[in-house]
């Protein structure tokens, strides 16, 4: 039965003199202000596990406060849990007594992931009216850029994609021969491996093509196997026939579609359009995102809107590559929604400038807007004054180094969650921890 807290959960001052637990204190201060944040993270809880059966699990508070911790350090679950075990001051933190269990690793990752995309948005929401409640951040001026998140995938090519969907096809073929009985069928994956290899070593075009074109044949040789496999998983009355027949089906569209790919840009030469493309079998959600016209990147875009204090206002997960441009007054007007206004200044990559863009913004009310790059925009037409200006453009660079702590400090440069619906929770997760250090960091007195 799922709790929202314990009925003793306090953290009366650091466990040890040092800085880190000094923040953790603060960060308990303002969770216990706002207890509402933990009835969001009961809610999703409640979803999963019915409220009136099972043993008790971790509260509400507990999982929150674990989730945090480990983006703050940028833990992994194994690590997390031996932290809980070992560290007093993590262990008052989470609400565990000396004598309490500590939560495993599993059981960590299954309450974490539990945490909606939805939840970490109004978590965060509550953690910016908190800041605006303690005169920290009022949402008057902000600063807008877009970044990327990679996903948790190894560099795509052609062939490794082909040797990657033989790969989880035999796997699943062998998990039906072993568990519902079907047929076994030849297995290509060392074949594959090979001409995968092949294709990497190749020193003349045609090795290249012969290669692939064998590869081609065994990838199609076993969809053909899979396919042929699935009439038997079906006739299976066991309960896992469902799940493996639903999991070999997604397989083999995938597999087709690196097939299909392979063939038009390989055999036809053509050139592949990148929203089209599948770069991953087990991440199939990942966008190519190409930056610049120089760097390209797997994973997905983010659109982010810091303030003056350091806090992340609001983000996006955008889906697939749109134009920066595209994306300027959606954010402003996010920003009404959060505040019930929109900022008296605004500063955006150049990115994002247009003068639609600008008379938009101005009539959303937005006093100054400043693009870092003028792209025929006139200094007045954007801010009062070229003073403004310069002022506005130096402070939107300051969002660069917050980008940079968020990535090389709370795990947001790669994504190490699975699926679509994981990457979101991830990115929430990384960015209300996050604030909620950045916050304690304001507060804690100097």
């Amino acid at each position: 039965m799922r709790q929202l807290s314990q009925e003793q959960f306090t953290l009366s001052g650091p466990v040890v003199n040092h800085r880190h637990a000094q923040e953790l204190e603060e960060v308990d201060r303002i969770l216990r202000a706002k207890p509402d944040i933990a009835e969001l993270v009961l809610q999703d809880l409640e979803r999963h596990v019915r409220a009136d059966e099972g043993r008790e699990g971790m509260t509400a508070e507990q999982v929150l406060r674990a989730a945090l911790l480990k983006q703050v350090n940028a833990l992994t679950y194994d690590e997390l849990a031996f932290h809980l075990l070992d560290s007093a001051t993590y262990r008052a933190f989470c609400g565990l007594g000396v004598f309490d269990p500590t939560p495993s690793r599993s059981t960590l990752q299954r309450n974490i992931k539990t945490i909606t995309e939805q939840t970490w948005e109004a978590i965060n929401r509550k953690v910016v009216g908190y800041a605006a409640e303690r005169g920290i951040e009022k949402g008057r001026k902000v600063r807008i850029d877009a970044t990327v998140t990679g996903t948790n995938i190894h560099h795509p090519t052609d062939s490794s994609l082909l040797w990657d969907g033989v790969r989880v096809l035999t796997r699943l073929l062998t998990r039906a021969h072993e568990n519902l009985g079907v047929v076994r069928f030849p297995n290509r994956c060392r074949r594959a491996k090979r001409r995968a290899l092949d294709v990497l070593n190749a020193k003349k075009p045609r090795q290249r093509t012969q290669a692939y074109g064998d590869l081609l044949k065994v990838t199609r040789e076993t969809v053909g196997y899979a396919r042929a496999a699935l009439p038997q998983i079906m006739a299976s009355p066991e309960i896992m026939a469902v799940v493996l027949a639903a999991q070999i089906e997604h397989a083999i569209g995938l597999t087709e579609r690196v097939i299909d790919q392979t063939e038009r840009r390989v055999l036809r030469g053509e050139s592949v359009p990148a929203s089209e493309k599948l770069v991953s079998i087990f991440e199939p959600h990942t966008d190519v995102i190409v930056k610049d016209r120089r760097d390209t990147y797997y994973g997905h875009k983010l659109t982010l809107t810091g303030g003056p204090s350091g806090l992340i206002l609001d983000w996006v997960v955008e889906d697939g590559n749109p134009a920066d441009s595209t994306l300027a007054l959606r954010m402003l007007e996010r920003q009404r929604d959060i505040y019930g206004r929109v900022p008296r200044q605004a500063a955006f990559d150049g990115g994002f400038a247009s003068k639609d863009n600008l008379q938009e913004a101005k009539g959303l009310g937005v006093q100054d807007v400043c693009f870092s790059k003028k792209r025929g925009l006139e200094v007045l037409d954007m801010t009062r004054s070229e003073w403004v200006f310069k002022k506005l453009r130096n402070f939107r660079a300051g969002i660069e180094a917050w980008i940079s702590f968020l990535k090389r400090c709370l795990g947001l440069e790669r994504c190490l969650w699975r699926n679509a619906d994981g990457f979101a929770r991830y990115v929430g997760s990384s960015i209300v921890a996050a604030n909620l250090l950045t916050l304690a960091r304001h507060l804690i007195p100097t």
